[in-house]
């Protein structure tokens, strides 16, 4: 890659663990319209997964993925072994900080961690000019943003919205795993984001009341779990009680064994009349 950054090529980053979707064809669609050379990673790190975590069954189907990369107009492919990201002898790792001690961070201990560590490593073996993240997972993309500025890495992060589905689902590799039924109900997550939404703009400004107004669309909704449901500051992450800014949604449960995450923006100071 530093040959193709000596001829002066612009180096567009997609880092994936594979599954690949609509939602990643955004993201490779994005990096296209930008860059002269679009690079695809595919790795499942295992330093991400906790022991009681999925990583034996996170889905794996490197020629599907690499058919999409291919409609997507990618360039190279980069599907690297573990132990060719993570050698004998390999110790070191990024710690995640303080953004990372809430909401996913909380419920995975250790998770961020191994992100970091893996987003840096590709990053030096990629050399790219700019990376493009998705919004899905919005802590996520705050910790690399946050990590690239910290470490003064030369990458721009392109952020790219939620993709959903028809029904508003947002777009994940693991919804493979929910049954007929359970998919069916998925779709609470979005609603109840709606719902938070829908409270902002008539005015309101509680933190309470908009969280109670999404939690309850989610407990209705049968055999979905809440793990959190929180409005934050979309930059800092700092906890919100008030809407006194724009400001972050962000939810995680569970439907069955599967654990789902949202999030979507809410407005200050935008009204509608009831």
């Amino acid at each position: 890659m530093m040959a193709e950054r000596a001829r002066g090529r612009t180096i567009g980053f997609v880092p994936t663990m594979g599954a690949l979707h609509a939602g990643h064809a955004a993201l490779l669609d994005e990096a296209r319209r930008r860059a002269d050379l679009v690079v695809c990673s595919i790795f499942v790190n295992p330093k991400q997964f906790a022991p009681t975590e999925d990583l034996s069954r996170y889905p794996r189907r490197l020629d599907e993925d690499r058919a999409l990369c291919e409609t997507c107009g990618v360039d190279v492919l980069f599907a690297p072994g573990a132990d060719e990201i993570y050698p004998p002898g390999f110790d070191t790792q990024v710690k995640a900080g303080r953004l990372a001690s809430f909401l996913e961070g909380a419920a995975r201990p250790g998770h961020f961690d191994g992100v970091l560590t893996v987003v840096a490593l590709l990053f030096a073996v990629v050399q790219p000019h700019f990376a493009v993240f998705g919004e899905k997972d919005f802590q996520q993309l705050a910790l690399v943003k946050r990590m690239v500025r910290d470490l003064r890495l030369t990458v721009e992060i392109v952020a790219m919205p939620v993709i959903r589905d028809v029904d508003g689902l947002a777009l994940s590799s693991r919804n493979g795993y929910l049954s007929k039924d359970e998919r069916a109900r998925a779709p609470a997550l979005s609603r109840a984001l709606m719902a938070a939404q829908d409270e902002a703009q008539h005015g309101v400004t509680d933190i309470a009341r908009l969280t109670g107004a999404a939690r309850a669309v989610l407990e209705a909704t049968p055999g979905l779990t809440v793990d959190y449901l929180e409005v934050r500051d979309p930059r800092t992450l700092e906890s919100l009680a008030t809407l006194d800014r724009d400001a972050r949604v962000l939810m995680a449960a569970r439907l069955g064994a599967v654990r789902l995450i949202d999030n979507g923006p809410v407005f200050a100071g935008v009204r509608y009349q009831r």
